[in-house]
This record gives structure tokens, C-alpha cells and sequence, in this order.
């Protein structure tokens, strides 16, 4: 194994998903508590246009989440190849959870109610349509990030302590 190359890959694993980790984070504790104080119609178009610019490919965020994910592979598949067993086990359990509890909530809740919030026409709908959206959106897409800043967190500290063995 090329240590130089595991090493920066290891590297642009922990900043990624360290970054990853910290945008998850901050929604959970800043971002969704605020937008929290305002009424339904307000938090759901706040809300809304954050999405947007997410979701239409804001180049340093695509490159940040996408990169976390490649760069978190690819260093797993190095140090599976060629790495001590503790750094290897760190490695696979810090993918393993990244796949599991950020990228799989993402896609297969967080996403959708998104989605399904960008189709609402919140100017024209009634306010006990808004009302049952938000009651809709807000806890579930709330819970899931927290499951995702919490495993996001045990991933960059997995991925630290594979550092310190390697």
C-alpha cells in the first residue's frame, strides 16, 4: 500500500464527512429549532427554499456529500487490502454506518419529504393543508437528521481513530 495515498484519502474521508457531519448537525441544532418558532406556512416555504438550493446542485455541497461517500470507499477499499485489522475494522465499520445511518436516511426519508414539500403549492393552498404538511415533515424529517448527525459523528470519530493507527 501506498501510505501517501491511504493517507490522503483518509484524510479527505474525515474532512468530508466531517463537514457532512456538521451540516447535519447544524440543522439539528440550529437550523430546525429556529425555523421551529415560525408559523406553518413560513417554516414549510423557509424550509423550502434551503431545499432548493440543495437539491439543485449547489457545486460545493455536490462536491462535499458526493466526495464524502468516494472518498470514504475508496480509502476502505485500500485499508481493507492492505491495512493492519484494527485500522481495517475502523475503516468498514465507519463505512458500514455512513451507508447506513446518513446516506440511507437521506434517500429513503429526508429526500422524500422533501420532494414531496417542493411539489406543495404552499401559496395556494389552505391553511389546514399547510397545517398537515408541516404536522407531516417537521418530526419525521427532524428525527431522521438526528439519526444521521449522530452516526455522522460516530463516523469522522471512527475514521480519527483509524488515523491515530494507522
Amino acid at each position: 500500500m501506498d501510505s501517501t495515498t491511504f493517507t490522503l484519502l483518509l484524510g479527505a474521508a474525515t474532512l468530508t464527512c466531517a463537514l457532512v457531519t456538521g451540516l447535519l448537525g447544524t440543522y439539528a441544532v440550529v437550523v430546525m429549532p429556529g425555523l421551529g418558532d415560525l408559523d406553518d406556512r413560513a417554516y414549510l416555504r423557509a424550509f423550502a427554499v434551503t431545499d432548493r438550493v440543495i437539491q439543485g446542485n449547489q457545486p460545493l455541497f455536490v462536491l462535499t456529500w458526493v466526495g464524502s461517500v468516494a472518498s470514504l470507499l475508496a480509502v476502505t477499499a485500500i485499508g481493507i487490502a492492505a491495512a493492519d485489522a484494527p485500522v481495517t475494522l475502523l475503516l468498514g465499520a465507519a463505512t458500514a454506518l455512513y451507508v447506513v445511518g446518513v446516506q440511507a436516511p437521506t434517500m429513503l426519508v429526508n429526500v422524500p419529504l422533501n420532494n414531496r414539500l417542493q411539489a406543495a403549492d404552499l401559496d395556494a393552498a389552505p391553511s389546514h393543508v399547510v397545517d398537515d404538511l408541516r404536522t407531516a415533515y417537521e418530526g419525521r424529517w427532524t428525527r431522521w437528521n438526528r439519526v444521521r448527525s449522530i452516526a455522522g459523528l460516530v463516523v469522522v470519530l471512527l475514521l480519527l481513530a483509524a488515523g491515530q493507527l494507522s
